[in-house]
C-alpha cells in the first residue's frame, strides 16, 4: 500500500519530465545529439589558408629550367699560370683550348605554342639552349630574340601537349601580397619558396635600363633566374631576375619584372624580332615632396629636351612640370607609370601630357618616334 502510494507520488513528475524533454526534442533537433569533441578543424570550416599546395599544382607544370652551353677559348693553362713562365705566354703563340661553359636558369611557358619567357642574362651568348620539362621531357629551345633593357628573353620549344601558366594582373598587386617563386636554385631541382610583395615599382637599382620591379622576400638564388614569381591563386605576376646581395645567397631582397610588362616585349618580339619603343626625347627628374607641396601637385621635372626630338616638336619646354601621362596622375613615387614607363610607349603613338608651366596647367601632345640611331 506505502509503495503504491509512493509510486503513484513520484510517477506524475517523471511523466510529466518525459513528456516535456520529448517536446524540446521535436522543437530543437539540434539538441537530439551532441558533436564530439574535435582533434582538428573539420574540412567543411574555412579556417583560412593553411596551404599553397593548389596554387603551385597550377604554376608548376609551366616552369622550366633551363640549361645553356657556351663555347669558350683559352689559353692554355698549366704554365700559363707559372708567373715564370707567364711573360713568356704573353708574347708568344700561346696553345689554346676550348671548353664548354655550362650556365643554369629557369623559365616560364606563357602559351601552348611553346614561347618561353626567360632573363637574358641567363642565355646570353649561349650556344646551345636546352629545356627540361617539369614532366621530364628534355628538348632543344630556340631563342626569339631579347630585350636587353628589361633583361627579358623569348625561347620557343616545339613540343606537343605542353602546359601554359595562367597570366595573372601586375597591376593590382598591392604590398603584403603573398607570393611564391618557383625555379631551379643551385640547379637542385624545382623548389617553390614563400614571401610577400616588399615593394612594387622599385627602380635605380643599376639592374638594367628600365626597371620598374616587384620587390619580394621570397628567397631567389642563382638558378631561379628566370622563374615565376605566382600570386596565392598559381597566376603569373613576374619574372624572377634578380637579387640585391652580391654574395650569391638570398638575403630577402629580390626583384621579379612586372608579367605585363614582359608580356609586352614577348609580344614585341614575336611581331617584329625585336622591342620597338617610342622616343619623346625628354630628360625628367621626379620632384621631391616639398616642391610638389609648393607647386600643388605631384609630377616629373623636364630637365632635358633633346634637340628635333618629338618633345621639342611638341612644344615642351625646359623646367615644365609633368603631372599626368594620358589622364593618369603621376605619384609622388616611381610606380607604374614611373620615368621608365615613358620607354613602353609605342612608336607612332600620340601621348597626352598635362603640364605645369609658370603656375598655369597646359595640355601638350606628342607623337613618339622611333629611337635616333647611334653612330
Amino acid at each position: 500500500m506505502f509503495l503504491q502510494r509512493l509510486l503513484s507520488f513520484i510517477g506524475w513528475p517523471v511523466i510529466a519530465g518525459v513528456i516535456i524533454a520529448l517536446l524540446v526534442l521535436f522543437l530543437f533537433p539540434q539538441l537530439r545529439s551532441a558533436p564530439a569533441p574535435a582533434t582538428h578543424a573539420p574540412a567543411n570550416v574555412n579556417t583560412g589558408v593553411v596551404s599553397y599546395a593548389d596554387a603551385v599544382n597550377r604554376a608548376a607544370p609551366a616552369v622550366v629550367n633551363i640549361y645553356t652551353q657556351k663555347r669558350v677559348v683559352q689559353r692554355y693553362q698549366n704554365f700559363y699560370n707559372n708567373p715564370f713562365f707567364r711573360q713568356l705566354y704573353n708574347n708568344s703563340n700561346t696553345p689554346q683550348q676550348e671548353r664548354m661553359e655550362k650556365t643554369l636558369g629557369s623559365g616560364v611557358i606563357v602559351d601552348s605554342e611553346g614561347f618561353i619567357l626567360t632573363n637574358n642574362h641567363v642565355i646570353n651568348g649561349a650556344d646551345r639552349i636546352s629545356v627540361l620539362l617539369y614532366d621530364g621531357r628534355y628538348t632543344a629551345a630556340e631563342l626569339v630574340g631579347i630585350d636587353k633593357a628589361n633583361d627579358l628573353a623569348v625561347l620557343r620549344i616545339k613540343l606537343d601537349n605542353i602546359t601554359a601558366i595562367n597570366i595573372g594582373n601586375s597591376d593590382n598587386i598591392r604590398v603584403g601580397d603573398v607570393v611564391l617563386a618557383i625555379g631551379n636554385p643551385f640547379g637542385v631541382g624545382q623548389s617553390v619558396s614563400q614571401g610577400i610583395v616588399s615593394a612594387t615599382g622599385r627602380w635605380n637599382l643599376g639592374i638594367n635600363s628600365a626597371e620598374n620591379f616587384i620587390q619580394t622576400d621570397a628567397a631567389i638564388n642563382p638558378g631561379n633566374s628566370g622563374g615565376a614569381l605566382i600570386d596565392a591563386y598559381g597566376n603569373l605576376i613576374g619574372i624572377n631576375t634578380a637579387m640585391l646581395d652580391e654574395t650569391g645567397a638570398s638575403f630577402g631582397i629580390s626583384f621579379a619584372v612586372p608579367v605585363d610588362k614582359a608580356l609586352n616585349s614577348l609580344k614585341q618580339i614575336i611581331e617584329f624580332g625585336t622591342v620597338r619603343r617610342g622616343w619623346l626625347g625628354l630628360g625628367v627628374s621626379y620632384l621631391n615632396r616639398e616642391q610638389a607641396e609648393q607647386l600643388g601637385s605631384n609630377g616629373v621635372l623636364i630637365n632635358e629636351i633633346e634637340k628635333d626630338s618629338p618633345a621639342a616638336k611638341a612644344g615642351f619646354q625646359l623646367n615644365d612640370v609633368i603631372t599626368h601621362i594620358d589622364n593618369i596622375p603621376i605619384g609622388i613615387a616611381p610606380g607604374k607609370f614611373e620615368i621608365h614607363a615613358l620607354s613602353n610607349i609605342q612608336p607612332n603613338a600620340e601621348v597626352v601630357f598635362k603640364v605645369i608651366r609658370d603656375g598655369k596647367s597646359l595640355e601638350i601632345k606628342a607623337i613618339a618616334a622611333f629611337p635616333p640611331t647611334k653612330t
